[in-house]
Order: C-alpha cells, then sequence, then structure tokens
C-alpha cells in the first residue's frame, strides 16, 4: 500500500495598503497568481485600514474576500500579529502591492505605525525579504481609473519618488515598478521552489 504524504504548502503574506492606483490590476493578477500557485503556496491577504475603504471604494472588497481563504483587516499596528509571523519564519516573504506613498515613506524612514509598515520593518530586521510595489514609482504624470472609469490625472512628485529611491536602498528590500514586473518576480519565485 503506498503512503500519501501531505506537502506543507508555503505561505505569503499579501498586504494592501490604501492606495488607489492600479488596485483593480493588482486584484486580477493577485487572483492570477493565486490560481497558479494552488497546492504549493497559500496567499494570506492583510489589508490596512486605509485599504479596506479603499478597496469598498473600488467595489473590490467582496471579490478580494470571495478569492482568498484568508483576509485580514487591520486592527492596529500589532493587531493582527503579522510582524511576529514574519519574524518566526511563516511566511516565505511579506509583498506589499498596491503600496501608497505614505506606506512608502514610512518604511523608508522607519516609522511602524501601522499593521504594514511595522510588519515590514520587523521582517527587515530578521533577515526577511520585502517585496513593494509602489504606487508613485517615479517622478511622472499619471493616469488612474477611478471607480466610475473615468481617468483621473495625478503628479507623481519627486518627493514621492525619493522615498521610493530610498526604500531601494534598504537591505532585503525590493521593489517593482509594474504590476506585470511583481507578477514576473512571483512566478520566477514559484517555478524555482516546485523544482
Amino acid at each position: 500500500m503506498s503512503e500519501v504524504v501531505k506537502v506543507k504548502k508555503r505561505k505569503v503574506a499579501w498586504g494592501i495598503s490604501g492606495a488607489g492606483d492600479k488596485i483593480a490590476e493588482i486584484v486580477e493578477v493577485m487572483k492570477e497568481l493565486k490560481n497558479q500557485s494552488e497546492g504549493v503556496v497559500e496567499i494570506e491577504v492583510y489589508i490596512s485600514k486605509a485599504a479596506d475603504t479603499m478597496l469598498k471604494f473600488y467595489m473590490l472588497d467582496e471579490e478580494v474576500k470571495k478569492s482568498f481563504s484568508k483576509v485580514t483587516v487591520e486592527v492596529n499596528a500589532n493587531s493582527p500579529f503579522l510582524a511576529a509571523w514574519l519574524q518566526s519564519g511563516k511566511y516565505e516573504f511579506l509583498l506589499i502591492a498596491p503600496s501608497s506613498s505614505n506606506t512608502v515613506a514610512k518604511i523608508a524612514n522607519s516609522i511602524s505605525d501601522t499593521m504594514l509598515t511595522n510588519a515590514a520593518l520587523m521582517a527587515l530586521k530578521a533577515f526577511q525579504q520585502v517585496y513593494v510595489l509602489p504606487t508613485d514609482y517615479r517622478e511622472s504624470v499619471v493616469y488612474t481609473k477611478l471607480p466610475n472609469g473615468k481617468d483621473l490625472k495625478l503628479r507623481v512628485r519627486k518627493e514621492e519618488a525619493d522615498q521610493v529611491r530610498k526604500l531601494e536602498a534598504m537591505d532585503g528590500m525590493h521593489t517593482f515598478e509594474s504590476p506585470q514586473k511583481m507578477k514576473q518576480f512571483y512566478l520566477e519565485w514559484l517555478k524555482s521552489i516546485k523544482t
């Protein structure tokens, strides 16, 4: 009789901060990556208080909750206790996408007063990798979609872009310029753990 060997799934903590730019596209990428990870990796979603508001504004909150088995909303900087779970190795890494300019600036300047900023900084202290997709990656003019389908013209200022450069200089911190680059990284990582 052959034994059935149960393989323990790896886990990834996916944080969503309160950014609206690219949020619909990122939710689609999240769902696609979850489907490609089935049986190997479980994506657990952590939503900041601001992201909870933003997901509701974009009418994506129910879609995220329906698509992922574990979705947790921030209570405070230590609840849920994501920082400790990252430090203890429960998760392979933390991925924050999208990451608002507020979250980027706080992490870049070591301010850990929210669940995601605290988790990122505590993960880095424990030599864990952190991946971030900032909405304000480089100084430019961008167009983002509003929930009603209209475009909103925004300026990414030098000040926001400078915070991303500061973030990139941190040991253990990795950034993505686009959802496509984030997806490419994730799929390469997934392939590497399957072999």
